[in-house]
């Protein structure tokens, strides 16, 4: 029997028109990735029926694409645990990054059912923690969305990043080659769409950090980056203010509330995570050859000119 959470007939619509998801089929399609799972000697991965229908979702069914995406999501918690792979939501490192807040899902999504909304600040400290402890917590959060929220699983993701607190000690920190991994992650790993990505407050200190960010990214994903400066009114048309958070001027849920609150799903999830410790890659076991990790994240791409408004 599956086990796969029921989705409101308004997700269901668009998880057949936008998604190609057949309700009929989802037995059959579960059952085949799950066979070519099976036949893989170097992968180990949860079974769980609503985390392997989200990689079929976020593919719209193909199941060629959902492969390929589920192998690199364990290949890279397996090379770099160090960023990716979180086995316990109750290290007091892990809960006291998550408070600070960087990476946020706001409560109501776009149009009150549409994609998730995430905020991201760079409101850490450089000086007393490293990227990967920060973004270890940061990128545990769509591991949860997948299995919790509808909304991000049918109808994608929206970020919004604020780069008003960006210092020269954060500038330091990340270098290409690890924003190659986290673009990787988000871009071609977690099977959750980014549908758009609005970059606000940008100034000059961060100028040159988008553009090396966007040089990792595909064409497809730097169609969807916009640039918002510090005027927000070019955003409304497509992002009504009141899906801002209080913060920034809308009715979004307060981001003190909305970090303290996610807590309750560490604890929902907390068994979840545990289980990670069985999961990942054995490279000497791969057919073929291994991954070349050093190619795929050696420097590349190309800088574009910014229009800031």
């Amino acid at each position: 029997m599956l086990n796969i959470k029921p989705l409101s007939k308004p997700l269901q619509k668009i998880a057949q028109l936008e998604l190609g998801e057949i309700p009929d089929r989802i037995p059959t399609d579960l059952e085949n990735f799950k066979q070519w799972i099976g036949q893989q000697p170097h992968l180990r991965t949860c079974q769980d029926d609503q985390f392997l229908i989200q990689f079929l979702r976020g593919c719209k069914y193909s199941q060629e694409r959902a492969k390929e995406k589920l192998d690199r999501y364990y290949s890279l918690m397996t090379k770099y645990p160090e960023i990716f792979s979180v086995t316990d939501v109750d290290e007091a490192i892990f809960r006291k990054h998550h408070n600070v807040g960087s990476l946020l899902p706001l409560p109501l999504p776009l149009n009150d059912s549409g994609p998730r909304i995430m905020l991201f600040r760079f409101n850490y400290s450089p000086k007393t923690v490293n990227i990967e402890t920060v973004f270890r917590s940061i990128n545990a959060i769509p591991q949860v969305l997948m299995m919790d929220d509808p909304h991000a699983c049918i109808c994608g993701t929206i970020y919004l990043v604020d780069m008003s607190q960006v210092t020269a000690g954060h500038l330091l920190q990340l270098t290409p080659p690890f924003i190659k991994k986290i673009v990787t992650y988000y871009e071609n790993t977690l099977p959750l769409r980014v549908k758009a990505i609005y970059c606000l407050n940008i100034t000059k200190l961060t100028e040159q950090l988008l553009k090396l960010i966007l040089s990792f990214m595909s064409e497809k994903l730097r169609r969807r980056v916009f640039i918002c400066g510090k005027d927000f009114q070019s955003l409304y048309a497509t992002m009504p203010q009141k899906y801002f958070p209080q913060e920034y001027g809308g009715l979004n849920g307060q981001l003190d509330k909305i970090s303290s609150e996610f807590n309750k799903k560490w604890d929902e999830y907390r068994t979840y995570f545990q289980n990670n410790v069985n999961y990942g890659t054995i490279e000497a076991l791969r057919p073929g050859n291994p991954i070349d990790f050093d190619d795929m994240f050696g420097l590349g791409g190309s800088f574009r000119k910014l229009d800031v408004d």
